[in-house]
């Protein structure tokens, strides 16, 4: 589960993305801040909402926070994050590790223009201590996602 799922997509779709292991937890932002070596807002941290009965990831940079009235205004609804167990049924991964990789058919991902200030971002790869180094440019062709700005 997870980062076979990840491992997997990348495969079938022929990306060329490596998946990065680690032997202590990359769970946090600046628990996977430190592990890799970067400032805590090249991590991008995938926080999974609620919308309507549906869930979605969004993809921030690592220290940037939902702005509630962004998020009304682009959805409609209210934030509503799921629960740790809603996490884990809705896209195969565990909280710590969820990312916007190897997710099942449907789950929308939106990546929050927080990212652009970085050549390169370091997502989750599945688990709470894997990453994967991801061009920003690329990011939104590796997760068929859409750019969006709810983030302060």
């Amino acid at each position: 589960m997870g980062i076979e799922q990840v491992r997997d997509e990348f495969k079938q779709k022929g990306y060329d993305l490596t998946v990065l292991e680690f032997d202590r937890s990359s769970a946090t932002v600046d628990l996977a801040a430190g592990v890799l070596g970067v400032e805590p807002d090249r991590i991008a941290k995938t926080m999974a909402f609620k919308v309507h009965d549906d869930p979605l990831l969004i993809v921030l940079a690592g220290t940037a926070r939902i702005d509630n009235r962004k998020f009304r205004q682009y959805f409609g609804v209210k934030a509503r994050m799921l629960s740790p167990e809603e996490v884990r049924t809705a896209t195969g991964h565990e909280v710590g590790g969820v990312c916007p990789f190897g997710l099942p058919v449907g789950i929308p991902v939106y990546l929050d223009v927080s990212l652009r200030q970085f050549d390169t971002v370091y997502p989750a790869a599945g688990t709470p201590s894997s990453a994967v180094l991801v061009p920003v440019s690329q990011f939104q062709h590796y997760v068929q996602g859409e750019w969006i700005d709810v983030s302060t």
